[in-house]
């Protein structure tokens, strides 16, 4: 699922946001800085209003700052030094740590309102982790593996619409959301086990 949204997405954003990333590498902005302020701004305003429950302002916000990461990637292949293994891992490194402040901070809140769903939303955040570490691990023995019914994109869109709603004040959507967000990644930790063991056989 996430392979084919993102496919069919490419081509469309990569002409929308091509004259953007030229314009920020004149002014002499690398990838890694984008990157970094992207994930920057996501993790300060996960934890500045999430903790408090302020679910649409700090959903906006983070909306904003996640579409940094359709820049850097882009910036990287325009630019002369062109994408390399360190920012590669930093995405990575930063993909993960505002994943896990983004549902850290809601967990936060739900833990101090005693809302029953708090536990819910931690065993997202393992299962979300557990999904990268199949396919880090996975590919460290040289077997790839890609795909799966909720990637990164995927569940970030769950999170945030989940979010978003909710700041609406449309009632139950924060358990509705998660528990959708929790069994999606709980059958994409299976489908990626599949593919590993596909893979090595």
């Amino acid at each position: 699922m996430g392979k084919m949204l993102q496919e069919s997405l490419r081509a469309p954003v990569t002409r929308l946001i091509t004259p953007i990333c030229s314009g920020l590498l004149r002014l002499g902005i690398s990838a890694n800085a984008v990157t970094t302020i992207g994930a920057l701004g996501t993790i300060i305003s996960a934890l500045l209003t999430f903790v408090n429950g302020r679910f649409f302002l700090g959903t906006l916000l983070i909306v904003f700052f996640v579409l940094f990461d359709l820049l850097d990637g882009t910036i990287a292949r325009l630019s002369q030094k062109g994408s390399n293994q360190w920012g590669a891992l930093l995405d990575s490194t930063l993909d993960r740590l505002s994943d896990v402040l983004i549902l850290g901070s809601i967990a936060w809140y739900l833990i101090e309102i005693e809302d029953r769903i708090a536990p819910l939303v931690l065993i997202a955040a393992v299962l979300g982790f557990l999904i990268s570490y199949i396919k880090a691990r996975s590919e460290s023995l040289g077997i790839p593996c890609e795909g799966g019914f909720a990637e990164r994109t995927e569940r970030l869109i769950i999170v945030l619409i989940t979010t978003g709603f909710s700041g609406l004040g449309i009632p139950y959507v924060l358990a509705i959301g998660f528990w959708v967000l929790t069994l999606s990644s709980l059958l994409t930790v299976f489908q990626r086990l599949a593919i590993v063991y596909r893979g090595a056989a």
